[in-house]
Formats: structure tokens, C-alpha cells, sequence
């Protein structure tokens, strides 16, 4: 009979929690590029999707490593549809399970929703990307919440000029907000697409490519006009006390991007 050597998890050593003698602090350490599937509360309903997930916690000098191990089980514990207060509540149990007081927990996924065309009204689903962001540290837990719209954006100097047309391009417009209080994933992306030459749609008939084009023709938008039309939306949402907006127009002339940025703490206007 062949004697079973196996050893408890109990007899075995914690290496992890041993001191380490070289007095280095570690800012973050823990998992990257962890994938889960999850459930998302996007204002519209509940999603399923993948997420891709970053959580590190800061190491004291004289700890020689974290429980790895620890890090993977924690969203198992959270299975309810995620948003802005959940994560915070997720960040409290990692911070606990860790014995850790400082971290930062990151999220990022598709997401979609169901759009209807503007004169068809055919309806199909558009993706966007969403997240979050939470960081604990000695002033508490704080929450970003991130959107990225694909919209369309028409160039104002190109339609003055030519005698017919004007050049545009595809627009990325991405924000991430803090909040005093709730404000919907989908709400978000509604400000930024609202702050376009034209959103964009998955599926259109002929109707509503030709409301699309006129559209933009009648609404042309610099990436400086897109970005100072973010930040009105976003300084008359009330939910909204801190952002950081981002518009990239992805040029259809031009071998490079136009791109702006606006970070406002309405806390401290």
C-alpha cells in the first residue's frame, strides 16, 4: 500500500507572510488580465458579458508577498449585477481579505445596447466599452465610472471651404466620472453621443443613412467643439462632481488623430 505524504494546507509554510528584510515598500501588487464572465446593471437592464479585471493591493516593506490566491475567488462573492456602489462594496472585501489598506480594482467590458435606427426605426445593438475604477487609500474608497461612445464628428472648416461636401470620421468620446449619486452607464454614453456631429448605429436602411449624413452635415463639430460640448453636458449633470473626457476624431484626411482632454472637479468650482 502506498502511504499517502500529502501535508495539510495548515502544515504547509506561508511563504507570502514571511518579513522581508530588504524594506521596500510595494505600491500595488496582485492579478492583471483576469477575465470573469459577469452581469452589469447598465441603466436599461441587466447584461451579460465578459469582464477583464486588474486588482493589486499595496505590500508593506517588511511583508515578502501577497496571497495571490485571494484575488481570484473575490468576485464569486459579488454575484449580483456590478455598479458603481457594488464595486465599492467588492473593493471593501478585497482591502479585507487581503488584510490590506490601500488597492485598486479595475474592470473594463463590452457593452451593449439596443438602438433604433432614426427614420427606420430598426433596431439593433451597438456596442460601446464600459468600467471602473476603484482606488482605496487613507481618504477612503473612490469610484470612477468609464464609458467609450463611437460617434461621428463632421469638420466645420472643411464644409466653409469646398464648394460641395466636407470631410468626417469616426470619434471615440470617453469619460470617466466620480458621483454623488447614481447615474447609469447608459445616461453616460447618452451625454457623449448627444455631444457629436451624429451617433452612430449598427444597422440603417437607406432613409437613415441619408438622416445621418444631413444630420452631420448641419450639426459640423471641431474635436474642440465636441469636447467643450462634453464638458457642458457633464457640468449640468448633477450625479456628476469630477471628470475626465477624451475626444479622439480618428482623421479620414489626415495620417493621425485630432484629440482633446477636460478634467473638472466640480467640488472645488
Amino acid at each position: 500500500m502506498t502511504q499517502n505524504t500529502a501535508c495539510p494546507s495548515a502544515a504547509l509554510p506561508d511563504v507570502q507572510s514571511t518579513q522581508d528584510t530588504r524594506n521596500i515598500a510595494i505600491e500595488r501588487v496582485g492579478i492583471r488580465d483576469f477575465k470573469l464572465p459577469i452581469r452589469v446593471d447598465t441603466g436599461l437592464g441587466e447584461q451579460a458579458t465578459i469582464g477583464t479585471f486588474t486588482m493589486t493591493v499595496a505590500l508593506p516593506a517588511d511583508q515578502k508577498g501577497t496571497h495571490m490566491s485571494r484575488f481570484v475567488p473575490l468576485m464569486d462573492r459579488h454575484q449580483v449585477p456590478l455598479n458603481a456602489d457594488v464595486m465599492k462594496a467588492v473593493m471593501a472585501d478585497m482591502l479585507e481579505t487581503l488584510h490590506a489598506t490601500e488597492g485598486t480594482l479595475k474592470v473594463s467590458f463590452p457593452l451593449f445596447i439596443e438602438k433604433a435606427a432614426p427614420v427606420s426605426g430598426l433596431k439593433s445593438l451597438m456596442n460601446y466599452e464600459g468600467g471602473w475604477t476603484v482606488t482605496a487609500d487613507a481618504t477612503g474608497i473612490h469610484v470612477r465610472q468609464e464609458t467609450v461612445a463611437p460617434v461621428t464628428s463632421l469638420c466645420p472648416c472643411s464644409k466653409e471651404i469646398s464648394k460641395y461636401g466636407a470631410h468626417n470620421q469616426r470619434s471615440h468620446l470617453t469619460a470617466w466620472v466620480e458621483l454623488g449619486q447614481p447615474f447609469s452607464l447608459s445616461e453616460q454614453i447618452r451625454l457623449c453621443e448627444a455631444s457629436a456631429s451624429c451617433p452612430v448605429w449598427s444597422r440603417l436602411k437607406r432613409a437613415d443613412e441619408k438622416f445621418v449624413t444631413e444630420h452631420a452635415y448641419e450639426n459640423p463639430k471641431f474635436v474642440e467643439d465636441l469636447i467643450r460640448d462634453m464638458a457642458g453636458a457633464f457640468n449640468r449633470a448633477e450625479a456628476v462632481e469630477w471628470y475626465h473626457i477624451e475626444a479622439e476624431n480618428f482623421e479620414s484626411i489626415h495620417n493621425h488623430s485630432a484629440y482633446a482632454y477636460i478634467t473638472h472637479d466640480k467640488r472645488r468650482a
